[in-house]
Order: structure tokens, then C-alpha cells, then sequence
């Protein structure tokens, strides 16, 4: 069975964007680049990864989720496929097209359709963002890769926007790069 990442950046008070969905003020320091690019190549964008180096094929996912709210800043910047090289789904219920055949637009439950996504043959998925999606997939997340950085925001998207019902998670391992903490934990079924 195929597994379910959330990869995002945070801040310390668990905000993965500002109100309006900016995440520029995350610190990117060269170090972090590079342990991006070596332990997660497929998470850097199909446009930037010529000029990182980077050749396929992908170490960790096949496939990406995505809310739409976290695939318009590529859109509002002419890019209308970030990741050619995964399978990419948004869910959204206000778009009746995707702009571009290599994402796949979904407008159904995501907990239901991520569930059978997830029992298809391939590798592993990626959930990029946003905050909505991660609360709605919350039940099927298997591992958390929190890149913590040393930022209070005090308001933003969050994390996890869900009602309150607890998950547990078990730490494999946690440690800093170039002053932002990467932290990976395994859900606890």
C-alpha cells in the first residue's frame, strides 16, 4: 500500500503560510537547499530542477496532493504544472478545469479519494498543502516531515485546520539544518 507524507514547512507556532497564503518569509539558506535536493529531490519544482542538478528519477513520491489554494501561486505566476514529474491532484470545489492535462482536478471527498488513490499500485504520495486538505487527510497521513523554522507568525494558515480529534505520532528522528529543525514522525495506528 502506497503512503501518504505531509511535507510542509512550518513555523513554531505551526503556521505553514501567512492570512493570505505566502510562504516567502520562510528562511531558505543554502544548507537546507541541498538536503532538500538530496533527501527529497521530488518536492523542488519541475522548472528549478535543471539548475539544481537534479535528474530523475524521484527518490520518495510518484505523486503529489495539493489544495487549490496552495497551487494558485504557480498558477497566478503562468506555471500551470509545477510537478510534470509526479502525478498531481488539487482539490478544489470551485474550478470546473484544470488549466493544464497533467493535473488532475478533483472535486470529490478527499478523505475517500486519497484512500483509493492509496490502494493503486505506485510510490509514495505527497501531501504539499494546504492546511484544509491536511485536517480533511489527516486520518490517512502516515508520516509528518516538518521542517520547523525558528519563526513565531502568531497568524497564518495553519497546519492542521480540523476539529479537535487527537492523532498521535511516534518521532524517528529530528535534527537541524542550517538553524531549521527537520523533524519526521510515523502516525500511530
Amino acid at each position: 500500500m502506497r503512503t501518504l507524507t505531509y511535507y510542509v514547512a512550518t513555523t513554531l507556532d505551526g503556521f505553514i503560510a501567512d492570512p493570505s497564503g505566502g510562504f516567502d518569509f520562510f528562511p531558505v539558506p543554502d544548507e537546507l537547499i541541498s538536503t532538500i535536493v538530496e533527501e527529497f529531490p521530488e518536492t523542488i519544482p519541475t522548472q528549478a530542477r535543471a539548475h539544481l542538478g537534479i535528474d530523475p528519477p524521484n527518490k520518495n513520491f510518484d505523486a503529489v496532493v495539493m489544495g487549490r489554494r496552495t497551487w494558485e501561486p504557480s498558477l497566478d505566476a503562468g506555471v500551470t504544472s509545477s510537478y510534470q514529474h509526479l502525478k498531481q491532484y488539487v482539490f478544489s470545489t470551485t474550478m470546473s478545469e484544470a488549466p493544464d492535462d497533467t493535473v488532475t482536478l478533483v472535486a470529490s471527498d478527499p478523505l475517500a479519494y486519497v484512500r483509493e488513490l492509496k490502494q493503486q499500485d505506485g510510490g509514495g504520495i505527497w501531501l504539499c498543502g494546504g492546511g484544509s486538505l491536511a485536517g480533511a487527510l489527516l486520518p490517512e497521513i502516515d508520516e509528518l516531515v516538518l521542517k520547523v523554522s525558528p519563526i513565531v507568525a502568531g497568524n497564518g494558515i495553519p497546519l492542521f485546520r480540523a476539529d479537535f480529534e487527537p492523532h498521535l505520532f511516534d518521532p524517528i528522528e529530528s535534527r537541524v539544518v542550517a538553524g531549521v529543525t527537520i523533524t519526521r514522525l510515523a502516525a500511530r495506528r
